[in-house]
């Protein structure tokens, strides 16, 4: 099961179905055009279920964020 998510790859989800391009900018570039988010974004913050799947017996029944991500259903109007 794959443990990483490389920000760019939620961008290109949401990019596709704006019908807006996802392009790589600087750190100087990125804060200019988000502003206070630009720092979020930046960071590696990882995380992980294995603990509640441990602890709990947890095991997730949704799809993961980028195929669930990807459904119409967030774009729609």
């Amino acid at each position: 099961m794959r443990s990483d998510l490389p920000f760019r790859e939620i961008a290109d989800v949401i990019g596709r179905h704006l019908n807006v391009p996802a392009v790589a900018m600087t750190s100087e570039q990125a804060t200019n055009h988000f502003g206070w988010f630009a720092h979020f974004a930046a960071l590696d913050n990882p995380a992980s279920s294995e603990r509640t799947r441990d602890l709990l017996g947890w095991q997730p029944k949704q799809p993961r964020l980028i195929p669930d991500l990807d459904r119409p259903r967030y774009f729609e109007r």
